[in-house]
């Protein structure tokens, strides 16, 4: 029989990594407070309901998909999921990590690896690294797979791309899959391109605006409903709903989702400086901004009087820029954003000294789900003009998004 410590040592051991994680941001006032707990006194996530979801999870052999976010908020402070069921005797057997691993330490993009918690003895199954879905084997003996992991709502936000494919991979195998939902800071507004059929994968796999505005609870059961799932299978989905919750509850994170999101700012700047990452220029990693500005040295230093020089931090180790005066424009004192913005692409793209190298065409692609974005900045479109053309495409999603809607709008 595996040996798991007391629900002690595992407490002190997510606290210990918790607030380490914490530490790193302090350079930024603004920045997630990594032991504080939410605000808003009303609202209660899905994972602090455990007289909601314990019962389905007694004297079965249960899989984790969790990582730094999956945690029961305190009042002094908060235990993490993987602590709350051991402490009542869950059989936890294994725990699937997504991008930036089981604690949320791993740069955007870099594998990760499996491996064995020391203080748990459980084993951790990367779900992105060799394979990105959990296999038949992996998934042998167990009765139900828990997820449970805090989302942003933007489609090339890869922990929705993990959602679908352990949802595939439960349906195909006769698993129930249960979802803990948890709020959306960007759940105010649906906007931006629709992912094109031809350039599905793993930063969108469905046919989505980049803001969706849903909850991961509506999105599964979207997915699962539409028959968006491979073969059009359906998964034996239950979500736990959020209680007192609305589409206009205001919900500040209190861990970092990833590595790159530090605060409130970046995650709601997210959506239009993300597509940065398409291009050769910095958007703020290897900052304490991230997500937060952007620049590069080649961008015309007459047109900016804003510069920085991204270097090697937590989250980033190869930054773009690394090393380099960046010039370029600071955001982090922009008003919450309502929609999303190309106004800052073109800005940039219209002072590079070499245009045929500003966009990294398949990423952009990949990332704008769509080839005509680029082509669109290329041909010199406004923001607005680009904009229009999105929105037969937003009115669609929404008459099919409003058939999975948990939350009132007020």
């Amino acid at each position: 029989m595996m040996f798991l410590p007391s629900f002690k040592s595992t407490f002190l051991l997510w606290f210990f990594i918790l607030t380490t994680c914490g530490n790193q941001g302090k350079a930024h006032k603004k920045n997630i407070v990594e032991n504080a707990s939410p605000k808003n006194d009303t609202l209660q996530i899905s994972a602090n309901q455990t007289e909601a979801y314990l019962p389905k999870l007694k004297n079965k052999q249960i899989a984790i998909i969790a990582n730094q976010t999956s945690v029961i908020f305190k009042k002094n402070g908060r235990t993490h999921l993987i602590d709350s069921l051991l402490s009542h005797d869950i059989n936890i057997v294994k725990v699937f990590a997504p991008e930036h691993g089981f604690r949320g330490q791993v740069d955007a993009g870099e594998h990760v690896n499996d491996g064995m918690d020391k203080k748990t003895g459980l084993p951790i199954i990367s779900l992105y690294g060799k394979n990105k879905k959990p296999s038949d084997e992996q998934l042998k003996g167990i009765d139900l797979v828990v997820f449970d992991i805090q989302d942003v709502g933007v489609r090339f936000y890869t922990y929705i791309a993990t959602l679908q494919l352990a949802m595939e991979a439960c349906a195909k195998n006769n698993i129930p899959i249960l979802v803990l939902d948890r709020p959306n800071p960007n759940i105010h507004y649906v906007d931006g391109p629709t992912m094109q059929k031809e350039h599905t994968g793993f930063l969108g796999m469905t046919l989505i605006p980049l803001v969706y505005g849903m909850t991961i609870g509506e999105y599964a059961t979207m997915i699962n409903e539409e028959g968006w799932l491979k073969n059009n299978n359906k998964a034996l989905l239950t979500v736990i709903p959020l209680k007192s919750y609305s589409r206009k509850t205001n919900y500040s994170l209190t861990i970092r989702p990833s590595p790159n999101l530090p605060n409130d700012t970046a995650i709601n700047l997210y959506p239009s400086l993300g597509l940065f990452e398409g291009t050769n220029v910095n958007a703020g990693r290897g900052t304490e901004y991230q997500f937060q500005r952007y620049g590069a040295s080649f961008l015309d230093s007459i047109q900016y009087n804003f510069h920085y020089t991204p270097k090697s931090n937590f989250g980033a180790k190869y930054p773009k820029e690394k090393g380099k005066k960046c010039f370029g424009k600071d955001l982090s004192k922009v008003s919450r954003m309502n929609e999303v913005s190309m106004q800052w692409i073109i800005d940039a793209y219209m002072n590079t000294v070499d245009k045929k190298k500003f966009f990294i065409t398949k990423g952009f692609t990949k990332h704008a789900g769509t080839e005509k974005l680029q082509q669109q900045i290329e041909a010199g479109l406004s923001n607005n003009e680009i904009k229009k053309t999105w929105q037969a495409d937003i009115n669609a999603f929404k008459k099919i998004r409003a058939k999975y809607l948990l939350y009132p709008e007020n």
